[in-house]
């Protein structure tokens, strides 16, 4: 594990933000020189803490205004079938999160399609035609309250 002293989190708190500050503008922000905010955002991508740059998209604006969270139980969990699984899962564009779970389930899976009719054919010509499957519980987003990808590091400077 990589250590973080104030001024990375500093560095990665505004990163998480605004993605396409300038390096010049960055350096402002947390009291650094350029060269030496470049030297340290170069450090923290090398140390993969920082793992690549994205634009965060409207789900809505570009079409696919249905978005379910799936919890997924598997028929055994032998190695072989969990692998097939988590292969499986890569390959659908649909699923933007799969996570393995503690409890009665074994995955949640975060979903994004067009609509109902688009969400019926992942259901049953993707998922439930996976042999591995034993039972799937659906939960359609009525509302986004909150939606964020930045992680709490202020809360890493106490």
């Amino acid at each position: 594990m990589t250590t973080l002293d104030r001024i990375d989190l500093r560095l990665l708190a505004v990163l998480q933000t605004e993605g396409r500050i300038t390096n010049a503008e960055l350096a402002e922000r947390v009291n650094l020189s350029p060269s030496a905010c470049l030297r340290r955002l170069q450090r923290l991508e090398a140390d993969k803490v920082i793992t690549g740059y994205a634009a965060q998209v409207d789900p809505q604006v570009v079409g696919l205004g249905l978005q379910a969270f799936v919890r997924v139980q598997l028929v055994k969990h032998e190695a072989a079938m969990i692998e097939r699984f988590v292969e499986r899962i890569g390959g659908w564009d649909e699923v933007v999160a799969c996570h393995a779970l503690t409890g009665d389930m074994d995955y949640l899976l975060h979903v994004f399609v067009a609509d109902l009719a688009d969400f019926s054919r992942f259901l049953l010509d993707r998922l439930l035609n996976d042999a591995g499957v034993a039972d799937v519980n659906s939960s359609f987003v009525l509302r986004t309250v909150k939606r964020s990808s930045s992680l709490p590091l202020a809360q890493l400077e106490r």
